[in-house]
């Protein structure tokens, strides 16, 4: 309780993940690198997982962790693949902006392969483990877009939505083992993906760069800021965490009120 009787919600301690072997996915930078950076500072071993080769071991050296070169997106290589991990965080993607009717199908298949399937390889490559031990962490780096849609963005709102569906039945079917799947939703984050779509946008709505920030992506935020990496690594951090143990099928919203709106 805090001194005026309200609750107060626990935060991972620095050694609570000592032992736990995390992968983290896309981890070469953006939010990916903030959240391995966070887990291994509250003791987690993290295996750094990118296609940027010398962006992943670049991270894990930082980190003291272990580089994992690999395309998510050969969805055929994957499987049959068997990894060992307590943790595993669903958080590789790229973002494409066209209309419906100029979208590349090769782009949009691309994108569902990185951003459903992959998760789906990879979660079933880590389960076995983790129903052995009892315990694991699996969380999914889904959107404001995993609950609202934005135009000219078909395939990154389709993956989002079916990834937000795997998550609940992956916890349905982990509960039993000790294993929870959550989603984690942000509004717009200050990533080279968002850096880069500034640009995008600007182009398909014919505004200036500064203009996209305040009309565009944060056009139904309450909160009129981009999100910190940190602060997505934190609520990753929370559904790891031994005080997460209840929170399955569900995700954690940091959007600034878009999704109120």
């Amino acid at each position: 309780m805090n001194d005026r009787g309200g609750l107060v919600m626990s935060t991972p301690m620095a050694s609570e993940l000592s032992g736990k072997r995390a992968v983290v996915t896309g981890a070469a930078s953006g939010i990916g690198a903030a959240v391995a950076e966070r887990l291994a500072g509250l003791g987690a071993h993290v295996v750094v997982c990118d296609v940027d080769e010398s962006g992943a071991r670049r991270t894990a050296e930082r980190i003291g962790g272990e580089a994992l070169v690999m395309d998510l997106s050969r969805t055929a290589d994957l499987a049959d693949l068997r990894l060992d991990a307590d943790i595993l965080v669903n958080n590789a993607g790229v973002q494409h902006v066209s209309p419906i009717e100029e979208f590349s199908p090769e782009r949009f298949a691309f994108m569902l392969r990185l951003m459903l399937e992959a998760p789906f390889l990879l979660t079933r490559a880590v389960l076995p483990g983790m129903y052995e031990r009892g315990w694991g962490r699996v969380v999914h780096m889904s959107s404001a877009h995993g609950i609202r849609a934005s135009a000219y963005k078909s395939a990154y709102v389709s993956a989002k939505h079916g990834l937000e569906g795997l998550s609940k039945v992956i916890a349905l079917e982990g509960a039993a083992h000790g294993v929870t799947s959550n989603c984690v939703c942000p509004g717009y984050v200050r990533t080279p993906l968002v850096e880069k779509q500034l640009a995008d946008q600007a182009a398909v709505h014919g505004l200036a760069v500064e203009e996209v920030v305040s009309d565009v992506l944060l056009s139904r935020s309450a909160v009129k800021r981009l999100i910190e990496p940190d602060e997505v690594a934190g609520a990753v951090a929370y559904l790891c965490s031994p005080q997460a143990v209840s929170v399955t099928g569900t995700r954690l919203v940091l959007d600034g009120g878009w999704s109120a709106s």
